[in-house]
């Protein structure tokens, strides 16, 4: 606790990761301050559900009390899995078997976690509506600037503001590569009445079809709801910047209806539905040699300092493992400094992030390969064994 003793804390961004250095840091007596964009915490959360991992997501669970909470919003259901080609014939049912081949990695839908990891801080831990802008040095830290003109100033900031990060470029680190990969992220709310076919082919769990070197993707939400990516090879700039929504939503399905020609009308509930939201989502990742010059009072966790392509599961474990590693060498007494505390952290961080976005690009090759299908049935099948 020494190194941080008297010391004020910004964590920029309340996602998973953010939120779950917030409780360790907060469990260990630290001065906590989040700063989030989102204008309160009703704002509805977007994203699939996650399978935590074991040594990562669940590690920090449970280091944070909070294992019990967990498994009280588990889904064991959405761990089951269907493959499929992509005319939607089964090729693989995870529902034939007694217990799925990933519940060693349970399943929680985003917006459940963080309520949890938002209940367990301290009252007005998190300051709502507050968009951070720029920074600047002012003593031996930062003072922040925020959209709305209101400003704060930490001893330490830590970025967890996600892939997009506006402070990642405050440690001069380098910028991303793109993966040659473009997906486009779909929502529909009320999927039982919006998309039926879809919905019911779920059964609960998840579905992953392959085909022609592409990739779709879907699972229901305990909200009702279907979260869906569609993902192919793609140049980088595929669509531009759009003035409005309604040309956006026009432009995505005219590329999904085009690019996945191929893949019929079991699919038109996703790409000709006029309840769906789409978001395009061009794949990047950061070097896995990357490195910056550490410094005493700024660091980075989760996505602005690993970003990575979602095809392995990887993202939010690996931020939530950035998160108690962190939290340790922050407060375990092992440096002197903050400085070598850091640097301890952001080294280890780094080879963390590498062998995770190394596993995530291979896995991406897999899922858009020619024998795509094949590959996942064999791990899938392998791993059943």
């Amino acid at each position: 606790m020494m190194l941080i003793e008297n010391k004020k804390i910004a964590i920029v961004g309340g996602g998973i990761g953010g939120l779950t250095l917030a409780r360790l840091l907060q469990m260990r007596g630290a001065d906590i301050q989040v700063y989030e964009r989102d204008i309160d915490r009703g704002v509805r959360v977007q994203g699939s559900t996650l399978d935590l991992h074991e040594g990562t997501g669940l590690e920090a669970i449970t280091r944070a009390g909070l294992i019990d909470e967990f498994y009280k919003y588990h889904r064991p259901t959405a761990s089951k899995l269907r493959i499929v080609d992509k005319k939607l014939h089964v090729i693989f049912d995870d529902h034939d078997h007694i217990a799925a081949v990933a519940e060693n990695r349970p399943e929680i839908d985003r917006a459940p976690l963080r309520e949890i990891l938002l209940n367990s801080l301290n009252t007005d831990t998190v300051v709502w509506n507050r968009h951070f802008v720029s920074m600047e040095k002012k003593g031996e830290g930062w003072k922040l600037q925020f959209k709305n003109g209101q400003t704060a100033y930490a001893d330490l900031v830590i970025a967890a503001d996600g892939a997009n990060s506006k402070i990642r470029p405050y440690l001069n680190a380098p910028n991303p590569i793109y993966s040659g990969i473009t997906l486009v992220e779909g929502n529909i709310y009320d999927a039982q009445k919006n998309a039926p076919k879809l919905f019911e082919f779920t059964k609960g769990g998840k579905v992953m079809a392959f085909g022609d070197e592409q990739f779709i993707g879907y699972g229901t939400k305990g909200d009702g709801s279907i979260m869906f990516v569609a993902s192919t090879k793609a140049p980088e700039h595929v669509f531009k910047e759009q003035s409005n929504d309604v040309n956006l939503k026009q432009q995505v399905s005219d590329w999904l209806n085009v690019n996945f020609s191929g893949w019929g009308e079991a699919w038109e509930e996703f790409f000709a539905n006029e309840n769906v939201y789409f978001i395009p989502r061009p794949q990047y990742y950061f070097p896995l040699d990357q490195s910056w010059i550490t410094q005493s009072n700024l660091t980075m966790i989760g996505d602005a300092a690993h970003r990575m392509p979602p095809f392995a599961g990887e993202g939010a474990n690996v931020a939530m493992q950035d998160a108690f590693e962190l939290a340790a060498c922050l407060t375990d007494g092992n440096f002197e400094s903050l400085e070598l505390a850091l640097s301890y952290f952001e080294k280890q961080m780094v080879q963390r992030g590498a062998a995770a976005t190394q596993d995530t690009l291979e896995n991406s090759d897999r899922m858009h390969s020619a024998t795509a299908l094949q590959q996942m049935l064999d791990f899938f099948t392998e791993t059943e064994e």
